[in-house]
């Protein structure tokens, strides 16, 4: 048989498909793997370049194979579905991932490490947090609303209603029945819990802001603070992937998404990776001039900016902290 020069893997939870060929690109093997038998697979193999579609546990399982030596390349999946054949089936996909990565024009993903995707997951657990106590918040609201209890908009105003609501366990307030009573306390101490871990949440930025090099550095800029700077070290495994800053700029989505053909020019706001990394500001990071006509852009001295995304003022309903004196000190 010949030698295995390139194969192309198709990951998922429990069957994944592997698609070998040599070095003239002649398929060689064709194999359904379980997932318990993926690197017994590979440690059979000799070091050789393998292909993975940069998606969910693919940058686990580029770090086991290049353990063992191979060499491995992370490519978008959008990348990879210009090269698929016919059909949509793991074998067809797998052979397109073979032929995707030896092209020399091919952009790929850089591997990142544990650190940076937990990193990553407190960026992403924690906006997660957000959402469940706001649903708590309007929860509590809606079903005391029911039996014509009321508070004034904001945070405040639910602590008012809990405590209003513990005072009449013993009074003569006869306005909320038992039952209700126990519900709404359950739904205060839920409450309580997602605030101190949402809390306990940021303290970890803090110090993985702190003990990172890099991020302390991005927090110097004018317009950064720990939130970003963490985010962005997180989600950038290898800035040298990267030519110049409007290469980076254009990644993250801050510039419009082309859309032209032969003398009409078009362009679209492509805001897609700005959100899943400023996942905790509270509207899509997008650049003024993507949204606005050129004469209206305002002029903003980037010194006084102070939001945690560089370039757009700090919105009054975000929850994240950026470089104040309250942030620095937790």
């Amino acid at each position: 048989m010949q030698a295995i020069t390139t194969i192309g893997l198709d990951i998922a939870k429990s069957v994944f498909q592997a698609h070998g060929s040599g070095a003239e690109g002649n398929m060689i093997i064709r194999r359904q793997l379980k997932r318990r038998h993926v690197l017994a697979f590979f440690q059979k193999l000799s070091p050789c370049l393998v292909g993975i579609e940069a998606c969910a546990t693919s940058h686990h399982w580029s770090r086991e194979l290049k353990a063992l030596g191979h060499t491995v390349r992370l490519m978008p999946p959008a990348y990879v579905k210009p090269y698929v054949k016919r059909q949509k089936n793991d074998a067809a996909d797998a052979e397109a991932i073979c032929e995707a990565v030896t092209r020399a024009n091919m952009r790929f993903v850089a591997t990142k490490t544990p650190e940076q995707q937990s990193c990553l997951m407190l960026h992403r657990t924690r906006p997660l947090f957000i959402r469940q106590q706001t649903a708590v918040i309007n929860a509590i609201r809606a079903h005391l609303g029911e039996f014509g209890i009321v508070a004034r908009v904001g945070r405040t105003g639910v602590e008012e209603l809990l405590d209003a609501v513990a005072d009449s366990a013993g009074s003569d307030d006869r306005r909320l029945p038992e039952v209700a009573r126990v519900c709404i306390a359950a739904l205060g101490v839920q409450l309580r819990m997602l605030k101190s871990q949402i809390l306990e949440f940021d303290r970890r930025i803090m110090a993985w802001h702190r003990s990172n090099e890099t991020s302390k550095r991005l927090d110097e800029i004018p317009g950064v603070g720990p939130a970003l700077a963490t985010a962005l070290v997180a989600s950038v495994a290898d800035p040298k992937a990267f030519r110049s800053a409007r290469h980076f700029s254009a990644w993250i989505g801050l510039v419009p998404k082309q859309h032209s053909s032969g003398a009409r020019t078009g362009s679209a706001v492509s805001a897609s990776k700005a959100i899943a990394i400023c996942a905790a500001c509270s509207r899509p990071a997008r650049s003024p001039s993507s949204v606005m006509p050129r004469s209206t852009v305002p002029s903003t001295d980037p010194g006084s900016q102070r939001c945690w995304l560089a370039g757009r003022p700090r919105s009054p309903r975000s929850h994240w902290p950026t470089r104040s004196p309250e942030w620095r000190g937790r």
